[in-house]
């Protein structure tokens, strides 16, 4: 959990963002939650009643904080993804908890933010198509079940084969990964798919997972690549996009090394990469 705090001191000390880049999201509504989510588990969450078993599942124990802070993460989320709407291009600072189902969470994801933002939208009549490109080391399966036979939101997983969750979860497009993939094959794999992806959906809006847990370094990961390769990764999937006109919101995504500062660096990565596409495109 420290991480998050100390990308935002990254981003600021090594002049990524400056502080009137930065925007504060307010706590959702309740009724957003349950666009995605099944209202009993959204009330259980929200009130410290959820039982014993499913709190082990998600992995965290409750605390009226954790529950506030998890709900603050994905309104920015949605802010982000309104903010790519209006300027082309914004990032969020946390995000990514694909782990969470539609009345359970799991794999230390609680709410999950990519399933609910592009419902909100959709609400808000903002948008009507939308691509969630998740290049987490982990599949999105949380993500996939809830959005399951939802023809208007297209969900792209590329992931490690052989890592959490052990049973995969149908996304619309799934590519599995070996262990120990490098940075070459893996950026032609991502070539051979996200530009296809981009003529044939045509979103309205692309939600960009970048976790940064296929590294090499990762405890969780089983990946194998470099920042160099987080780096070219982050900027082919915002200029493929860009370079279609095609509004793109980051989130952080998945990272665990004991090192939090190394780990802050690593996800600024997304930022940096965005700040400078964001400056080539005149966004």
């Amino acid at each position: 959990m420290g991480k998050f705090g100390k990308v935002y001191e990254t981003l600021i000390r090594d002049g990524i963002a400056s502080h009137d880049q930065f925007h504060c999201p307010e706590r959702p509504p309740q009724a957003w939650l349950a666009l995605a989510h099944a209202p009993a588990y959204v009330t259980a969450y929200l009130t410290g009643t959820l039982d014993a078993r499913a709190m082990r599942r998600i992995g965290f124990p409750w605390s009226a904080a954790l529950a506030n802070r998890t709900c603050i993460a994905l309104a920015g989320t949605i802010l982000a993804a309104e903010l790519a709407l209006t300027h082309g291009l914004a990032c969020n600072t946390a995000g990514g908890t694909h782990h969470a189902f539609y009345d359970f969470g799991s794999g230390f994801c609680i709410f999950n933010d990519l399933a609910v933002a592009p419902r909100v939208l959709q609400q808000k009549g903002l948008v009507g198509r939308v691509l969630i490109v998740d290049l987490d080391v982990h599949q999105g399966d949380g993500t996939a079940a809830i959005l399951q036979g939802d023809a208007s939101i297209f969900t792209f997983s590329m992931h490690c084969a052989d890592n959490f969750p052990f049973h995969k979860t149908q996304s619309d497009l799934d590519v599995s990964l070996p262990v120990g993939m490098t940075d070459e094959p893996y950026l032609a794999t991502l070539g051979e798919h996200l530009p296809g992806l981009l003529e044939t959906v045509r979103p309205d809006l692309v939600l960009y997972d970048g976790g940064v847990d296929p590294h090499c370094e990762d405890a969780l990961g089983k990946l194998a690549l470099s920042d160099d390769g987080l780096y070219r990764r982050d900027r082919f999937v915002l200029t493929a996009c860009l370079a279609r006109r095609i509004p793109v919101a980051g989130v952080i995504g998945g990272g665990y090394q004991a090192d939090i500062d190394r780990l802050a660096q690593r996800h600024c990565i997304l930022h940096r990469a965005a700040s400078e596409v964001f400056r080539e495109y005149g966004l």
